[in-house]
């Protein structure tokens, strides 16, 4: 379903009303009382949905006292695990990352996306962000943006650039960049950041665009040049790495993000438990540290499950327009 205005803000209202509304109610004794719960990351192994997942599984396990699985659903950027959570029966056995792809950018490009993004989900909370990046191989010959612009420009349709899948955010910064530059890059999709990378690293394709999160080790290494990153200023960790906004494209600004969300209909005492323990989880030492190795950066102020979804929904209107000013419109194969 394509998301309009109107129809975000029905669901948004509609979901503020309900029972994932209340993270302050007690959470219920008979919860959890099985094992696994299984935590879906819509993305393969090495990916940020699946990094994220595995650092949050073994405090969610310990604080609930049960096991907390990870089990990958990758495809279709993020939509195939995504439906799979939607459709999952809605007793808090079945959780997924959710992320930016599948519910924040796939109802502006799928006509035929098979859930709506807040009337199909209980969305629980924010994780965090992670920045996108445009990088290349160290001895790339493209040594800054107007480089890879300028042999874009002189090769249409030739120099190509990996994502995690068709429909990704990652795809679609790649769309923008060639609509706002007026160049024509050649898309070549994965399964996922990480089969990206190797074929990147192999001299299989020249680029990527993908969240810094699985890249880190990679930069930090000197495998791969940061051609510019998509955060509104200059990250910390990386100085000398220019934005896309103060290379001419402040349209490319905007981040991976990610959170927990469940299948529509949770309870109230299950919502209340999972976003209290979450918040332990993320505030923890360890946790904390993990994160900013990857830099996952945390959002403004912890967002309670009315928050949550009212961000997903902004946000997916907001890159709706985006998509649809860029022409960009797919099927689900």
């Amino acid at each position: 379903m394509k998301l309009t205005r109107r129809n975000v803000l029905t669901a948004s209202a509609a979901a503020l009303g309900s029972s994932l509304a209340a993270p302050a109610v007690k959470a219920s004794p008979g919860w959890p009382t099985k094992a696994p719960i299984k935590l879906i990351a819509t993305f393969p192994p090495g990916g940020t949905a699946d990094t994220i997942s595995r650092i949050l599984a073994p405090k969610l396990s310990a604080a609930l006292g049960t096991q907390v699985v990870v089990e990958n659903k990758p495809g279709a950027g993020g939509t195939i695990g995504s439906d799979l959570a939607a459709k999952a029966a809605p007793d808090g056995y079945t959780l997924v990352i959710s992320h930016a792809s599948p519910l924040g950018i796939a109802p502006g490009i799928y006509p035929k996306l098979p859930y709506n993004v807040l009337a199909d989900f209980t969305h629980v909370t924010l994780i965090g962000h992670t920045p996108n990046v445009l990088i290349v191989p160290a001895d790339a010959p493209f040594k800054t943006l107007a480089d890879y612009i300028a042999a874009a420009k002189a090769k249409p349709d030739q120099i190509a650039f990996g994502s995690s899948g068709i429909g990704s955010n990652t795809h679609l910064m790649g769309e923008l960049l060639s609509s706002l530059a007026g160049i024509k890059l050649k898309h070549v999709p994965y399964r996922g950041s990480a089969p990206s990378l190797q074929d990147m690293l192999a001299g299989v394709i020249p680029s990527m665009f993908d969240p810094i999160t699985t890249n880190v080790p990679h930069i930090n290494s000197g495998k791969v040049r940061l051609l510019a990153v998509s955060s509104e200023k200059r990250l910390d960790m990386y100085p000398d790495a220019p934005t896309f906004a103060e290379q001419g494209f402040p349209k490319l600004t905007t981040s991976t993000w990610v959170g927990v969300s469940g299948p529509k209909g949770m309870s109230p005492e299950i919502v209340a438990r999972l976003y209290d323990e979450l918040q332990k989880a993320y505030k923890a030492p360890e946790v904390v540290e993990r994160f900013k190795d990857v830099v996952l950066l945390p959002g403004d102020k912890p967002m309670t499950p009315p928050e949550y979804t009212q961000f997903v929904g902004d946000f997916s209107v907001l890159w709706a327009g985006v998509s649809k000013s860029a022409g960009i419109e797919l099927e689900l194969g």
